[in-house]
């Protein structure tokens, strides 16, 4: 049977919300997305000014690029959250303009494709061709510097990015550090206990799994569970998680078989928090605070 946090475990921005999440609606799917996107300024507000802001299109995958300041600068790819099946450049905009004010560097946000119409490995390859993009003079007129490439991303956009990161240590891109939110990295669920947590649901995160991965997906291989194969050689890591979050185990978890693969990796679990909180910027205090810090995180191994 599983057992409800009592009230006082959370955090009090936390208390002040109804716990409206609700069973995933495959019938009403594309009415969810729309509504995230439409919801994102009372959620996260307007966001803060960024000098420039475009629409880019990356290899044919459409991204929104940030740049915070003149001259040539080190680039963030940032893959958002939504459980691969919502979430986009509107979601995730006031994100990215703050971790581009606060790290200095420029922010690409990644529109992939997303599931169910488009399961595993759309969402990857798309993030590659991004980043495939950034290699390319088409960057160099943008300002870009690809030799100074990290990768960020919130829930399943923080999946996304560790896939991405050991790809590209298997192609040869060099990227220099990752910034993960509460990654999802096991489908197996082993970790997620029986605890009824605001916010992210079992069943829901089992169906976007499902639809994500469908039977004939090896789940596996590491592009899919990012935590398997191997992981040594990967770039310093900074994983955020949040207290009361399904996901904190296996995301924790991931972080310290970084460690033991050789790889520089800091865990910060936020207490109080709930997933997603970190997209909530008009909600949560926490949520710039977590920004603050993988920005940091970023910058330190972004300078020359």
């Amino acid at each position: 049977m599983s057992r409800l946090l009592p009230p006082e475990a959370l955090h009090p921005q936390v208390r002040a919300l109804p716990d409206t999440t609700a069973p995933i609606d495959p019938a009403r799917l594309d009415e969810q997305r729309r509504a995230v996107a439409l919801n994102t300024p009372v959620e996260a507000g307007e966001g803060v000014p960024v000098r420039y802001v475009e629409d880019v299109d990356a290899e044919g995958v459409p991204c929104r690029l940030y740049r915070p300041a003149d001259g040539r600068l080190p680039v963030v790819v940032y893959v958002h959250g939504g459980g691969w099946v919502d979430g986009g450049l509107a979601s995730h905009d006031p994100l990215c303009r703050l971790l581009a004010a606060r790290s200095g560097a420029a922010v690409l946000s990644v529109d992939y494709r997303l599931a169910p119409e488009h399961p595993c490995p759309a969402a990857s390859d798309d993030v590659d061709r991004a980043i495939d993009w950034l290699r390319s003079p088409a960057a160099e007129l943008r300002f870009l510097d690809p030799s100074r490439l990290a990768l960020s991303g919130d829930s399943s956009g923080g999946h996304l990015a560790a896939v991405a990161s050991r790809r590209c240590r298997d192609r040869g891109v060099p990227v220099r550090a990752q910034a993960l939110f509460y990654p999802v990295v096991d489908p197996t669920g082993a970790t997620w206990g029986d605890t009824v947590f605001p916010g992210l649901k079992a069943p829901n995160l089992r169906w976007c799994w499902d639809v994500f991965a469908p039977p004939g997906v090896d789940r596996s291989s590491p592009d899919v569970s990012p935590a398997l194969g191997d992981l040594s050689g990967l770039p310093p890591t900074l994983v955020v998680t949040a207290e009361h979050d399904i996901l904190t185990v296996e995301a924790e978890a991931y972080a310290a078989a970084l460690a033991e693969a050789g790889v520089s990796s800091v865990t910060v679990r936020v207490q109080g928090l709930v997933h997603g909180f970190v997209r909530r910027l008009a909600r949560f205090d926490a949520a710039a605070a977590a920004v603050d810090l993988a920005a940091g995180h970023l910058a330190r191994h972004l300078g020359d």
